[in-house]
């Protein structure tokens, strides 16, 4: 079991309400790390609280379709992840550089009237994410990897191909959907995947798309 996840057994090791942190496009899956450059106000003082408490913040997109709250903030997403707060620096301007490694999912349950300047919700943890090696088995590794050499090979990238031939099959499906350059759409479909064979196969699916856009795209810019 990762670092970021030995600490939490079941979902009753989890707290019931978060610090959310509305970001868009930003994915955090489990075990997955994210840095983060904070220096908003209200979200410099959602760290304080998470350093003063247990270090767990709650990362989730916006509402894809833009709604907003009367006070103007947007709606969030169902489905968020959250992250352990596992480094922190100070900058001399006042901002924080801080990484989330990726516990588990949730699903907010409410949204609770609270005095803090940052949003809390009420939320229930997908408790199964906390065993990091279900349905490892069932991933389709080649087929993952054939299509993440395509997108490479298009896009004239290169990688660790070292690293990715000793990562574990959840490293990689995890670490790769969080890489991969894609909208707030498709890393919300890939974050509610419902287990990492799915998420796997949505990343493939996602990537294969990219690539045919990208060809047709290439062939009527020669037309």
């Amino acid at each position: 079991m990762q670092a970021g996840n030995a600490r939490y057994r079941t979902a009753s090791d989890l707290p019931e309400v978060l610090p959310v942190f509305p970001l868009t496009a930003a994915l955090l899956l489990p075990g997955g790390r994210i840095p983060l450059n904070i220096f908003e106000p209200r979200y410099l003082e959602m760290v304080d609280h998470a350093l003063a408490h247990d270090r767990l913040i709650g990362m989730v997109q916006p509402r894809l379709d833009g709604a907003t709250r009367p006070d103007g903030e947007p709606e969030i997403c169902d489905v968020g992840c959250i992250g352990r707060l596992t480094s922190f620096a100070e900058t001399g301007d006042g901002r924080y550089l801080i990484s989330l490694q990726g516990v588990c999912r949730f699903r907010v349950v409410s949204e609770k009237t609270v005095k803090s300047p940052f949003r809390q919700c009420g939320v229930n943890c997908f408790a199964a994410d906390l065993d990091e090696d279900a349905g490892a088995a069932d991933v389709d590794r080649s087929a993952l990897l054939k299509a993440f050499r395509a997108y490479l090979k298009a896009n004239d990238l290169d990688a660790d191909w070292d690293s990715i031939s000793r990562a574990e099959n959840a490293t990689l499906v995890n670490a790769l959907s969080m890489m991969a350059p894609y909208g707030a759409a498709e890393k919300q479909a890939l974050l509610e995947a419902p287990d990492l064979k799915t998420r796997a196969e949505t990343l493939i699916a996602i990537t294969e798309m990219a690539l045919a856009r990208a060809d047709d795209d290439f062939g009527t810019s020669l037309q």
